[in-house]
């Protein structure tokens, strides 16, 4: 079941943002769906015949970011190489380590994941949930 339709963070400067989640997205391989001036949306659109698609809006807000590191917000890689460009992304374009990529067995065995704050302190992790092959590579 794919529990999320789309969700939306905040950041209070857009213009600042967008390459921030221009890069990290890109290197998780997900479309531009949108990109308007108060709102930029990354993923894909659901309808009818697409049900199981999902996307994230960033969003221009005015309102202060709360500091609550019980919040963050995790997207699916496709491979520990898109974890490690994910990270390496954010930290070319003004965000900072929370957690390097590697291997979280706390989780469970294969829980490969890079945790980073973008520019405004929002945290984001990038995860691939591993198989056999991408083992080889690690």
């Amino acid at each position: 079941m794919q529990l999320l339709d789309h969700v939306s963070l905040s950041v209070p400067d857009l213009a600042r943002a967008r390459p921030f989640y221009h890069a990290i997205f890109n290197a998780l391989g997900a479309e531009v769906v949108y990109d308007h001036a108060d709102a930029i949306g990354y993923g894909e659109r659901c309808d009818r015949s697409q049900p199981g698609h999902s996307y994230l809006t960033v969003r221009a807000s005015a309102a202060p970011l709360s500091a609550d590191p019980g919040r963050h917000w995790c997207f699916k890689a496709a491979s520990h190489a898109q974890v490690r460009a994910f990270h390496a992304a954010a930290l070319a374009h003004g965000g900072e380590d929370d957690g390097p990529p590697g291997l979280r067995p706390h989780y469970h065995a294969d829980y490969y994941a890079a945790f980073v704050r973008d520019p405004f302190g929002n945290r984001l992790e990038a995860v691939c949930h591993g198989d056999a092959q991408q083992a080889l590579s690690r």
